[in-house]
């Protein structure tokens, strides 16, 4: 039996939410922290070299929102872990890379990824039955963390509310806010990756989700520097969509083609490929076929395209286990992977769904946010 995702609401000044997050969440997040350190171990990264490790994200994190290691260190006490761990939690991916690619190059001469997979798509209301923008992804990932997932609602003060389904004691991932404003992000892999310390991509998807203007939205996802390379679609509920892939040091825009945009894990953009060079089909070959077969599948149903036709979309099971749905099978990593959760969201309805383990459980949560009459002044 699959279980449920979570609720976790919090509110309050920043150290305040993250104690309320902490304790509400405590049990998941230091599964999930014991997790990655049980995974960083095998790569042979030992305890100091990794406390030195996440203490180098620390600065850029500070100087990109000072408030966000505050809420890390409520997050901390709230759960009784230390703070060194939840920082691991919300640069969990540039962490597990850096200790893979630090290791594979010392053994073999270069490494081998274990990339964070998914689907993502965004149907503008031309192509809807309702006319409303329908946003939405597969998360593709290992299959421990369908039991570190949570669904964080936050009530702010000074911004529009926000919804995200998020790993336990990570600021955000996929979600929406009160002005309208979604995000869902893939893995992208180039040669230009891990050559400098950016800003962790969890919380560049927070500052998104914290905006009341789609133009500041966009600006963290476009300028925000990164350590890795990176896919995000950013949508706001009254019918704008644009996919942003992000080099460490550049971004190029992919718009819509007939109400539509679907991306998987490689780089679509003709100027993206003729400047740098797609690292990632060597560990997701089935990203060269899952976007063209969602797309089909929704390009069918063109100005009736619902949230259940999402769903079916993205329970497409076409050369399973290679599938845009995929059931647990081992990478080429030989970890245990899977599409551990989907998310549909429709930002105008205030509304999220969500299946964890959707290969293999087919029951979504409905969790709501309450909508914005007026937008709140943005923060920053």
């Amino acid at each position: 039996m699959v279980a449920d995702c979570p609720l976790i609401e919090i509110s309050g000044p920043p150290r305040r939410r993250g104690r309320q997050y902490g304790e509400q969440a405590k049990a998941r997040i230091r599964l999930g922290i014991a997790h990655y350190t049980d995974q960083l171990a095998a790569e042979k990264l030992s305890g100091a070299a990794l406390a030195e490790v996440v203490r180098g994200f620390v600065p850029a994190i500070a100087r990109f929102d000072s408030a966000y290691p505050e809420e890390m260190q409520g997050i901390a006490e709230g759960a009784g872990v230390p703070f060194e761990a939840i920082v691991l939690l919300n640069a969990r991916t540039e962490i597990l890379k850096l200790a893979r690619r630090a290791r594979e190059k010392a053994e073999t001469g270069k490494p081998e990824e274990d990339p964070d997979g998914c689907t993502g798509l965004v149907a503008l209301p031309p192509a809807t039955a309702s006319g409303s923008l329908i946003h939405a992804q597969n998360w593709d990932w290992k299959v421990e963390c369908a039991e570190t997932a949570v669904v964080l609602q936050i009530r702010y003060e000074n911004g529009p509310d926000v919804l995200t389904f998020t790993e336990a004691g990570a600021l955000g991932r996929s979600g929406f806010n009160a002005a309208g404003i979604a995000i869902t992000a893939n893995y992208l892999e180039s040669d230009r990756d891990y050559s400098r310390l950016g800003v962790p991509l969890a919380l560049i998807r927070r500052k998104v989700l914290e905006q009341s203007h789609l133009a500041l939205a966009m600006h963290a996802v476009y300028t925000t520097p990164k350590s890795a390379s990176n896919n995000m679609i950013v949508s706001q509920a009254e019918g704008i969509a644009i996919d942003f892939e992000c080099a460490p040091d550049e971004t190029f825009q992919i718009h819509p083609e007939n109400g539509l945009i679907v991306h998987a894990n490689h780089w679509q953009s003709a100027v993206a490929l003729a400047k740098l060079k797609d690292t990632g089909i060597l560990n997701t070959p089935d990203s060269l076929y899952r976007d063209l077969r969602v797309r089909a599948l929704l390009e069918a149903h063109h100005g009736s395209i619902d949230r259940d036709r999402v769903k079916d979309a993205l329970f497409d099971d076409y050369q399973t286990p290679w599938s845009v749905c995929r059931p647990p099978r081992k990478t080429f990593a030989n970890n245990l992977s899977a599409t551990v959760a989907m998310i549909v969201m429709e930002p105008a309805a205030g509304v999220m769904e969500v299946a964890m383990l959707p290969a293999l459980n087919r029951n979504f949560q409905r969790f709501t946010l309450a909508m914005a009459d007026e937008q709140s002044p943005p923060r920053r």
